[in-house]
């Protein structure tokens, strides 16, 4: 049987036109509609859902092209991140994409790799693309750039920037304080690389909580992440450096999941069980944490969600729809899997 096509398509395209036929509306209404344009806010609610239902219904589709003409405006935007391929970074991308595609934006990615003149060079390259406004991620930012811009996870206030920021305090609280609640006194960690920047106020959220909690400040359970590297390999090394210190402890708080997946390794490798001799705490809880061996507690940061905010709060900026504020808090959350447990007697000891 021969399929009909649809009546409402013009050289195999829905137009704006026809939608507007379909449900007895003028065009001018249509696109306000669609477009979620300021003169759309008196149009009731009722008719927003039956333009909106029409469109998806008719599979219609806005030319890009025409409304960038119109507008003079190529919407697409730059995402500027340290790194691409980690669990971190693809998780607020992912975010991100999820977002912009639903308002029907574009964007381009680039990676920096923490090198300053990549930085500035991309940065460049961008706004001679025609960008919009940008997304940093875990990017340090030196000065106000020249577009509207939301940092994730910058912490420096600068013009023209909104920062979305984990509370690392709070952060610290849940981490330590589930790892005191199992009885670990000996808590070792695994500081951040400088370039990183989230690194120093995780830090010193970790050193306040710390201090609250009556924890031994022992220089000897410290370690530097130097390597800037998104695999395992980021945090297996320094809990060999730690076990090699000869120094007790029961449990670590890594700087973030993956350095705690080597660690986990790094402490297999030399006969001690996680978490039956030493429990392991760390940061992010991205992609794959519940299918580790063991399964990885972390303090989760929402990275989806706050790649979405970003995007939400960047395009409300460029479109001067909403406020742009200086600051956006996240909240983390613990997730306890099978990394932790309750300390025993004599675990992490080296003899």
């Amino acid at each position: 049987m021969r399929k009909e096509k649809n009546p409402l398509k013009k050289h195999g395209v829905v137009t704006l036109k026809a939608v507007a036929q379909h449900v007895g509306l003028t065009p001018g209404t249509v696109s306000a509609i669609l477009n979620d344009a300021p003169s759309a806010r008196a149009i009731p609610a009722s008719t927003k859902e039956r333009v909106t239902a029409a469109a998806k219904a008719l599979n219609y589709r806005p030319n890009y092209f025409a409304r960038s003409l119109r507008r003079r405006r190529n919407y697409t935007i730059g995402v500027i991140a340290g790194e691409i391929g980690d669990g971190y970074g693809s998780g607020i991308i992912n975010g991100i994409e999820r977002y912009l595609r639903a308002q029907d934006y574009f964007f381009l990615t680039v990676a920096h790799r923490h090198n300053p003149d990549l930085l500035a060079s991309y940065s460049n390259l961008l706004v001679e693309r025609g960008v919009e406004g940008f997304i940093t991620v875990n990017t340090v930012l030196t000065e106000s750039p020249r577009l509207p811009t939301v940092a994730i996870g910058e912490h420096r206030h600068l013009e023209n920037v909104t920062n979305i920021v984990i509370d690392h305090e709070l952060a610290a609280r849940l981490a330590l304080g589930h790892l005191v609640e199992l009885g670990h006194r000996k808590i070792a960690f695994m500081r951040g690389h400088p370039d990183s920047p989230d690194a120093e106020d995780r830090w010193q959220g970790v050193c306040k909580v710390a201090r609250e909690m009556a924890l031994p400040a022992c220089p000897e359970l410290v370690v530097q992440i130097e390597k800037e590297v998104d695999t395992p390999q980021l945090g297996y090394p320094y809990a060999k450096q730690l076990l090699m210190r000869k120094t007790p402890f029961t449990a670590l708080f890594a700087y973030n999941d993956i350095s705690a997946i080597g660690a986990i390794r790094a402490f297999q490798e030399e006969g001690l069980r996680v978490p039956g001799d030493i429990s392991v705490v760390g940061f992010d809880d991205i992609e794959g944490n519940a299918f580790q061996i063991p399964s990885l507690t972390t303090v989760r940061q929402p990275l989806d969600q706050m790649g979405q905010i970003a995007a939400k709060t960047l395009l409300g900026r460029i479109d001067k729809r909403e406020d742009f504020p200086p600051q956006i808090w996240i909240a983390p959350e613990l997730v306890v899997r099978e990394s932790t447990g309750p300390v025993a007697t004599g675990a992490g000891q080296r003899s």
